[in-house]
């Protein structure tokens, strides 16, 4: 947490406008030639930033709408932009205000279990939205997905890199949610095929919810990964002021590994929308084989309650009626009926 900003004023001029950190600024730093400048003034180096001294790049966390009002003064931001960044947007977007980009990126993280079968959630999303100006970087981060801390540290561990500009920090940060959009990929893989084995094997019958939770929470994951693709390509492909053109090919990069991990989402959703369809004829099929199994038990035990429902009638003149053994010979004709009646399911296979 920065430290608060003590206000600091001159004879006759307006107070300084950030009079204390607000409380969603999670850091911020002021680079100069790649180098980090020690100033614990954050009014002073956004000032020295626009006289074309390096660019200062914030980081925020939920903010609220009082806090980005105060940022929206200091660095002209667009109104629709600041609406976005206190709401959320839920689609992943690029648009230019002025001298701004506005970029709202989809984040998603790998939730780590054991097992399928004992996964609740598979994927969690959240969004990063990006502010770029020539001398500035303003970053608002939505859900717990994606710290910042380690894109900030790589990028400070590079300060000729860093010295390119403030487009730089946007190619970064892309670069990171695009690896994990990869590294995602890779752990569905793994529960795609466990589900895989799951239902082919002998008990895989009743395994359909697992089919349906890797399928729901798939389409969660296409839904933050597949707006991004349109971005990335304005990025690779057009004029914006404040990106260089031998940046472009940086982004095109970019393109390239988002598209591939859309593609491996889009055989991702055929193999499980085949992987449901099998689950369920499966089921069908255990189903069927259930009802054959009752409908054989049914009949092998309709032969002795056909022969017991007769001699339990009330004739006084029936066949073996007083015979000394019609008891035990009536037995034995039930047991060698039932006998048959089994062997006979179980040559057509229903038991």
């Amino acid at each position: 947490m920065v430290k608060p900003i003590k206000p600091r004023t001159t004879r006759g001029a307006a107070p300084r406008q950030w009079a204390t950190t607000p409380d969603s600024l999670q850091a911020w730093r002021w680079y100069v030639n790649g180098q980090r400048q020690e100033c614990d003034d954050l009014q002073h180096a956004t000032e020295q930033a626009k006289q074309r001294q390096g660019f200062v790049w914030l980081g925020l966390k939920d903010p609220t709408d009082e806090d980005m009002t105060g940022f929206a003064q200091q660095f002209d931001l667009h109104p629709l932009a600041i609406e976005d960044a206190v709401e959320g947007h839920s689609r992943s977007k690029l648009e230019q205000f002025g001298a701004t980009l506005f970029m709202v990126i989809s984040t998603v993280a790998f939730v780590e279990h054991a097992s399928i079968t004992e996964a609740a959630e598979i994927v969690s999303t959240g969004q990063i939205m990006v502010f770029l100006g020539e001398h500035f970087v303003l970053t608002v981060r939505r859900g717990e997905t994606t710290p910042l801390n380690t894109v900030r540290d790589s990028l400070e561990a590079d300060p000729q890199r860093m010295a390119e500009g403030s487009h730089v920090v946007l190619y970064a940060l892309l670069d990171r949610i695009v690896d994990d959009y990869q590294a995602v990929v890779a752990e569905f893989e793994e529960d795609v095929d466990e589900v895989d084995e799951l239902v082919f094997s002998p008990d895989g019958a009743r395994e359909v919810d697992r089919v349906y939770l890797l399928k729901r929470e798939l389409i969660e994951f296409k839904r933050a990964v597949a707006p991004l693709g349109a971005p990335l390509q304005a990025l690779a492909t057009r004029n914006y002021p404040m990106l260089p053109e031998s940046a472009r090919a940086y982004f095109r990069e970019l393109a390239d590994h988002h598209t591939e991990a859309r593609e491996s989402i889009s055989s991702f959703e055929e193999v499980l929308s085949t992987l449901l369809q099998a689950a369920l004829a499966r089921v069908s099929v255990a189903d069927n084989d259930d009802l054959r199994k009752m409908s054989a038990a049914v009949a092998i035990l309709a032969v002795p309650t056909l022969l017991s429902g007769i001699y339990g009638m009330n004739f006084s003149y029936m066949p073996e009626l007083a015979w000394k053994y019609g008891y035990v010979g009536l037995i034995g004709v039930m047991a060698i009926l039932m006998a048959l009646t089994w062997w006979l399911f179980r040559h057509i296979k229903w038991l």
